[in-house]
């Protein structure tokens, strides 16, 4: 009897009913719920300016309850019971992975930021490429510095010497400009830890080794079209210098040179006028920046047996390794579990390779060879870390909010009336993930807004297919890819590069946004070629 009793099918629960679908039932009634649901969205975010992730937050709900969810399928009960929250288990379920490594990668960068390490790199590549090839060294530059910070954080540290090379040059600024801005942008949309790809990766539940392989797959050809057209447009469309740019004070740069000057003026004794250490150091050597005097906001070292020799530039060396290191321990982790049989061998490559412990081992690198070994007190590094973090928030806040927005549309049934309509059209999930993503793009200016909402809307289209990790980190590159697409006046890159560079609308729609138009057509086209054999 209990065997008769174990194979009696459980019932499938009634679908839901509720809310708009009382007036327009079934499949129809879901995706309008679903297109109503994506123009509020952009009302709320391009016409309300709300803020994207209480527009977001607030179209789930609405979403939900237009499919019919109810009040305790959204938010669950006061009591404790069974029930789980959407929205609890929607932001929790990407946060928990996402949250960690753009904070370890946030702190990975400020310092590599802080520490003068961009301008080591710029500096070497401009040496070693020549005055010729000065712009090729410049997207270099952005290339590889980009892996670690932010776009607009890249802008700000860089933009100082694009400005040196262009004047020096007298040539167009654009001809500087724009390959930077190119590889920045290629790492912030297709590589992590920046958040658009990890978020993506989180929600697809692809490990982030395939998607650092995909990212450097496909983004290494789009930014090498994106600079041949840096090229061409620099050399027809001349940008001035602007004459009245003025290099902003890091406020972490500032920090950590008030923080040093009073420890060394502690160790040496009391200064002159100018600001210089009289004393004789007994201390281990601090370095800082070459000081004379009047207004130039700089410590000169202590003077004696001990005196320390003004700071050096981290070597270009120590970068590469300290931005490979995670890069090769992931990928490393990735490809054992393919290649080797399980073993404690591969137990440990796992484990090293684990995004949270390899970032957390390139951060106390970073701490190290960039900070203390280089004379940066603990408390220094606290403050540059701690500041980094500030920005994170709204980030962290509008993934987040981007997951309880997939949730919903998964536990609604939105999702499986979405998967049948697009399969029915008969493109490939590759295509319809790069067009919904720019549609979202162009339409309300976010990149990660995009991101996270299109993967809302596709991981429900591949659910069941069997996908490879390979193929789904691609179908990633093509979310990434459409979320770039042609930066124009709502996003607030355009601005930044616009007023950066002294750049009218005008010519940073011919440039900049042709750029970025480039960078994704290019990267989408890679992504949809490889998908066809992988």
């Amino acid at each position: 009897m209990s065997s008769l009793l174990a194979a009696t099918p459980t019932p499938e629960a009634p679908p839901h009913t509720g809310g708009l679908l009382l007036l327009i039932d079934g499949t129809a009634g879901l995706l309008t719920v679903a297109a109503l649901g994506i123009v509020l969205l952009l009302v709320l975010i391009i016409k309300v300016r709300l803020q994207p992730f209480v527009a977001l937050l607030a179209v789930s709900i609405a979403v939900g309850l237009s499919a019919g969810l109810s009040v305790t399928e959204l938010f669950g009960t006061v009591q404790r019971s069974t029930s789980v929250s959407m929205i609890e288990s929607g932001m929790g379920g990407i946060l928990g992975h996402v949250a960690i490594i753009i904070g370890l990668g946030t702190m990975l960068g400020a310092i590599l930021e802080v520490s003068g390490g961009a301008e080591a790199l710029s500096a070497r590549l401009l040496n070693l490429f020549g005055e010729k090839r000065a712009p090729l060294a410049m997207g270099l530059t952005g290339l590889i510095f980009g892996i670690p910070v932010f776009f607009d954080v890249g802008i700000f540290v860089l933009a100082p010497i694009v400005y040196a090379a262009a004047k020096r040059s007298g040539k167009s600024i654009l001809l500087y400009a724009m390959p930077l801005l190119a590889g920045l942008s290629m790492t912030h949309a297709f590589l992590p830890p920046h958040p658009g790809p990890v978020a993506a990766a989180g929600l697809f539940k692809v490990d982030l080794g395939w998607v650092i392989l995909m990212g450097v797959v496909v983004g290494i050809p789009a930014v090498l079209a994106a600079w041949a057209y840096a090229a061409w447009i620099g050399k027809r469309l001349f940008v001035p210098v602007p004459q009245d740019m003025v290099e902003a004070a890091d406020e972490a740069k500032a920090a950590v040179a008030a923080e040093r000057a009073a420890r060394r003026a502690a160790v040496g004794g009391p200064t002159d006028g100018a600001g210089t250490a009289t004393g004789k150091s007994t201390g281990p050597a601090q370095s800082t920046g070459t000081g004379t005097g009047a207004g130039s906001g700089s410590v000169a070292v202590a003077e004696g047996p001990s005196e320390a020799p003004a700071e050096q530039p981290p070597s270009l060396s120590t970068v590469f390794l300290i931005i490979g290191t995670p890069l090769l321990l992931i990928l490393a982790a990735t490809f054992s579990s393919i290649a080797l049989d399980p073993s404690t061998f591969r137990s440990v490559i796992e484990f090293f390779g684990h995004p949270f412990v390899a970032l957390t081992i390139a951060l106390l690198m970073a701490y190290y060879l960039l900070g203390i070994r280089r004379g940066w007190s603990r408390k220094s590094l606290e403050t540059v870390s701690t500041a980094s973090l500030k920005p994170v928030g709204n980030i962290l806040l509008v993934v987040g909010a981007g997951g309880v927005f997939g949730a919903v549309l998964k536990g609604s049934g939105i999702a499986d009336a979405l998967a049948d309509t697009f399969n029915d059209v008969g493109l490939p999930v590759v295509v319809l993930a790069w067009l919904i993503s720019v549609v979202l793009r162009v339409a309300q200016g976010s990149a990660t807004v995009a991101i996270v909402t299109t993967a809302g809307i596709v991981v429900p289209l591949v659910e069941g297919q069997d996908l490879s990790q390979a193929h789904l980190a691609l179908i990633i590159m093509a979310i990434s890819a459409g979320s770039i697409f042609a930066s124009h006046v709502n996003d607030g890159g355009f601005w930044i590069v616009a007023k950066y560079f002294g750049i009218s609308e005008r010519d940073t729609l011919k440039s900049w946004t042709v750029l970025e138009t480039v960078l994704s057509v290019a990267g989408f086209a890679v992504a949809a070629l490889l998908s066809i054999f992988i």
